[in-house]
């Protein structure tokens, strides 16, 4: 007979602290959550029985369930049927630099891939000229790809670029970064003006990303410039909040 799998939370010295004004259920969420997200839990685990686990914390099954449905929620566990309680993934969270989606799911381990949707040269649209110092109408490569996380959707991504600046074939943007493939043609890439949003996701938006029509997303547009001062890439990004969150470090001014 095979020998019952091990339930893998039982390793990671699991308690709570019953003093403590933070809710029970809580506090074992952060520690699960924490788990996942340096790897102790990975993709695919199983975690145990419930019953189980609130019997070795001294919890009510209720606190149990509440702190796992909190990560269900999150989109960092899910529940099957007829398999248990598994661990999706983590949530990417990605700090504010100049780094692309690709890099910083390569170095979470995400195994990050593309699906490359428009490759072309169009007329610019009035923002995108706008950002890259073009006239109106003239003439831009276009990209537009989604991209995923562990083979699942996690953003949409819509960058204009000057024309001539690379040649950016569809098979190169699948297999690696666009900020990457910037770099090997010798463009250095220096700074970039972003702002970050949210809005409702479009019936498009919630078909690409398998979300629901009007589900919450994060936003971001930016520009980015070489070494020179010069406009190198416009991009619009959509992505889902339960898979990804930016990161803000903050100071108090002197």
């Amino acid at each position: 007979m095979p020998k019952p799998e091990v339930d893998p939370t039982v390793a990671l010295g699991l308690g709570v602290d019953r003093g403590s004004p933070v809710p029970l259920y809580f506090q074992l969420s952060q520690q699960l959550e924490a788990a996942i997200e340096r790897g102790a839990l990975t993709p695919g685990s199983l975690l145990g029985n419930e019953i189980e686990l609130a019997a070795r914390l001294g919890l009510s099954r209720p606190t149990v369930r509440q702190a796992i449905q909190s990560l269900v929620d999150k989109g960092l566990l899910v529940r099957r049927r007829g398999v248990g309680t598994q661990v999706v993934h983590s949530q990417v969270k990605r700090p504010l630099e100049l780094s692309s989606l690709y890099d910083d799911l390569a170095a979470a381990g995400q195994r990050p891939g593309t699906t490359v949707l428009v490759n072309d040269v169009v007329p610019a649209p009035a923002e995108a000229a706008a950002a890259l110092g073009l006239g109106e109408g003239s003439e831009v490569h276009h990209v537009e790809r989604l991209r995923l996380a562990h083979g699942e959707p996690i953003a949409y991504l819509c960058n204009y670029l000057p024309p001539g600046l690379l040649d950016l074939g569809t098979r190169q943007l699948e297999a690696t970064g666009l900020y990457r493939l910037m770099r090997g043609a010798g463009i250095t890439l220096h700074s970039a003006r972003q702002s970050i949003g949210a809005r409702a996701a479009t019936a498009a938006e919630a078909e690409r990303l398998g979300e629901d029509p009007g589900a919450p997303l994060l936003t971001m547009r930016r520009a980015t410039y070489d070494d020179t001062g010069r406009a190198v890439e416009y991009g619009t990004h959509t992505y889902r909040p339960s898979r990804y969150s930016f990161e803000f470090q903050l100071l108090v001014r002197p």
